[in-house]
């Protein structure tokens, strides 16, 4: 007899799986069996009638369901803080017409919004890939060959069509008549609509340099640039630099070293993702990456990519020093792909402006993602951009419902290694108490200001990312303990 199905929450990334056992592995960010636990309704939580929607107030994310979750499968709050999330009187009725350009978490999240809050919509993905929709942080995991290109897909072909969404693939949108509601694709399908979302994306940032388009030369944002990347190392021959030493680098390098294929990584900052890490776990995460047999440079300054004959042969360092390759892999950050909504007329700064209904400056038209621009911020995370994508599909379906904020944790795996941060990982002024702790296999490191807890680091740590995180959402105390010069051992049982 098949054991009925459970749900299952990854605790690094918040992926909700449903099945009778955890699986394997996340299909989101790679994470073992043992990171994933239970994930039930709370049997404290009063119920409601089926298909009722729960919005979390700490980040946002829509969940559907008779009863909110236990914890929220972004930022990992409780069910208390969640709130009905119904859908008012003026939703679309009908089959309004909803299209969704781009097909990334934002897009597919924004489509699956609308069709489970409105049944009878028409819904339409548009992405400009072949490849059916999937999970852009999965690509390193196909690189260092972890999951195969069959096992990229967020959903299998079919799944589409039985959710009533129609998915025009290879498609790239060149013309939008905001005014009639009706958009043109580059292989001449006219698409009307009532409302639009534009979750199309960001591009790979490539610096001003010499040799940028020497053949070997790659950037790795598409499910094709992975592919062709790997072809180009399959079989050796000579080394690979990767330039960048932000995730997207570490997992790209540690990918290929994992191939057999030497690699060097160059970060230009003083020590590897000084936007999430402090100085202290950097030097930890570095002993990981050269444990991996991954060169690292730090402070190296890429002054131009040297090439012979058309392809590239290595990299010169402002310092004078070359270092041969006959590959180099860039991962220096993204740019928002802003074009079409400026052929539209949107109000665009460095991303698409947009308010707190992630509306843009047409009515009928809103915007998600990477290329959101929200309060100034571009987020370029997985867990904003869901909620984005669904809050904007919701929204364009009709709906009312405000982006409150946007979740502030980075939970990554980053070459096997947990780690998390949140919040303000760094002291202010000495008026705010730090409390670090380390051992071989993990690092904790507290922030508080007042006797609040208010940011964390933790490597090694994965199992105690939610508690972390509810403590600086719920704004928990530790006075007492502060008072005590408590260690980081004392910080986590407090924790629970």
């Amino acid at each position: 007899m098949t054991a009925p199905a459970s749900l299952w929450r990854c605790s690094l990334c918040g992926y909700v799986h449903e099945g009778a056992t955890a699986p394997e592995s996340c299909p989101v960010c790679g994470a073992d069996q043992a990171e994933f636990g239970p994930y039930e309704a709370s049997s404290g939580a009063p119920a409601k009638a089926p298909g009722e929607r729960w919005q979390c107030l700490a980040c946002n994310a829509i969940i559907s369901g008779p009863t909110p979750p236990a914890e929220c499968p972004v930022c990992g709050a409780s069910h208390e803080t969640f709130e009905p999330a119904g859908l008012p009187g003026t939703t679309l009725a009908g089959e309004a017409r909803i299209a969704v350009i781009g097909a990334g978490i934002a897009g597919v999240s924004a489509a699956e919004a609308i069709r489970q809050a409105a049944p009878n919509a028409v819904v339409t993905l548009i992405s400009r890939e072949s490849a059916l929709p999937y999970y852009r942080l999965n690509l390193t995991r196909y690189l260092a060959g972890d999951i195969s290109v069959g096992e990229l897909p967020m959903h299998p072909e079919d799944w589409y069509a039985q959710n009533g969404i129609t998915l025009q693939r290879d498609a790239e949108v060149f013309q939008v008549d905001a005014e009639r509601g009706s958009l043109v694709t580059s292989d001449g399908r006219s698409t009307d609509f009532d409302g639009l979302v534009l979750a199309v994306g960001s591009h790979p940032f490539m610096p001003p340099l010499d040799g940028t388009t020497l053949r070997g030369v790659f950037a790795v944002r598409t499910a094709q640039d992975a592919e062709a990347l790997l072809q180009a190392v399959t079989g050796g021959g000579g080394p690979v630099v990767c330039i960048g030493g932000g995730v997207l680098g570490l997992e790209t390098a540690g990918a290929l070293a994992r191939r057999g294929v030497e690699v060097t990584l160059l970060e230009s900052h003083e020590w590897l993702m000084p936007r999430q890490l402090n100085r202290r776990a950097a030097q930890r995460l570095e002993r990981t990456v050269r444990g991996q047999g991954i060169r690292l440079i730090c402070e190296a300054r890429t002054a131009a990519l040297l090439g012979t004959a058309g392809a590239v042969s290595g990299v010169r360092l402002v310092d004078g020093t070359v270092l041969p390759a006959r590959v180099v892999v860039i991962t220096t950050g993204v740019r928002p792909n802003t074009s079409l909504a400026r052929r539209i007329g949107l109000d665009v700064a460095t991303g698409i402006i947009v308010d707190n209904r992630m509306r843009t400056s047409h009515p009928k038209i809103y915007a998600a993602g990477d290329v959101a621009e929200h309060h100034g911020v571009l987020y370029g995370l997985w867990g904003a951009s869901l909620t984005q994508g669904t809050i904007a599909g919701l929204n364009a379906a009709g709906a009312d419902i405000p982006v409150l904020g946007m979740p502030r944790t980075s939970s990554l795996k980053v070459l096997g290694l947990d780690v998390i941060s949140v919040g303000q990982f760094q002291a202010q002024d000495g008026s705010w108490v730090v409390v670090d702790g380390e051992d071989q296999q993990r690092y904790r490191h507290f922030v508080f200001r007042d006797g609040i807890m208010v940011g964390a680091i933790l490597m090694g740590e994965g199992g105690l990312g939610l508690a972390t995180r509810k403590a600086i959402e719920g704004k928990q105390s530790f006075a007492a303990l502060l008072r005590r010069n408590a260690s980081a051992a004392e910080v986590v049982a407090a924790l629970g």
